[in-house]
């Protein structure tokens, strides 16, 4: 065979391997792409039935059951129907989460204006929820979420606790910083020699009495479970009267 034909004949095996390994990548890559869109499509007719689950127990006054439905909708991951944060600010308006309630709805008024399907009652809900909101942020009893405070059992309210001196560790002495706790003082004569002498500061001992907690061990300091504020949160829904004390 001529050396011409011999490279002609050379390149077109080469080419057509070439295409073959080509035409094999893509058929393994639009495989693969196939497998993981089947992976993660997400579950659309189980949102669509949590969604209308959740309306049929929001007409029928469950709300608890309602709350329950609209929450799995979020855990889903799944993309939420454009009217349920609505439904949902109704939902937790009945629980009487009014700062929840709020927040769903702002979102929903963002997400979808004035063109939104429920725009009159998402208005309606929003004037009604101005008075309890109003109540929440004028009472001393719950915080900005309407939630009440109740009293902090580690301090039992009195904001501070007694422990063990930070500064000390609880020993009640530390040791001497002039004489290094050695209870002695060097220094060099004319001659250049050392000479020792008892430390005046803490006469020899070596220690002090800790300056911070006066020889206690103790400490008085911002308790650390409310942060010195006497009060935690709770999950009770704040009626926004003071608590009677029991008898």
């Amino acid at each position: 065979m001529p050396l011409k034909n011999y490279y002609r004949v050379k390149n077109q095996c080469i080419k057509s391997n070439l295409h073959y390994l080509l035409l094999l990548m893509l058929c393994l890559f639009s495989l693969t792409s196939f497998e993981s869109t089947a992976q993660v499509q997400p579950n659309l007719g189980q949102t669509d039935r949590l969604m209308e689950k959740g309306k049929e127990a929001l007409e029928s006054a469950e709300y608890e059951k309602a709350n329950y439905y609209f929450r799995e909708i979020i855990k889903s991951g799944v993309p939420i129907p454009s009217e349920m944060p609505y439904f949902f600010a109704e939902t937790l308006f009945a629980l009487k989460q009014f700062d929840n309630s709020a927040n769903f709805l702002n979102k929903y008024l963002q997400l979808n204006g004035f063109k939104a399907d429920y725009y009159d009652e998402a208005k309606g809900l929003q004037k009604r929820l101005v008075a309890p909101l109003n109540e929440i942020r004028s009472c001393s009893f719950c915080d900005i979420k309407g939630y009440r405070y109740q009293t902090c059992s580690k301090c039992e309210g009195k904001k501070v606790i007694e422990q063990d001196c930070h500064y000390c560790k609880g020993k009640g002495i530390v040791g001497c910083s002039r004489c290094k706790a050695t209870g002695l003082i060097t220094k060099k004569n004319i001659f250049d020699q050392t000479e020792y002498f008892q430390c005046e500061r803490c006469e020899g001992k070596g220690r002090l009495v800790c300056p911070f907690c006066k020889g206690s061990l103790k400490e008085n300091s911002d308790c650390n479970s409310c942060d010195g504020f006497g009060k935690v949160h709770s999950d009770e829904i704040c009626d926004h009267q003071e608590e009677k004390e029991s008898i």
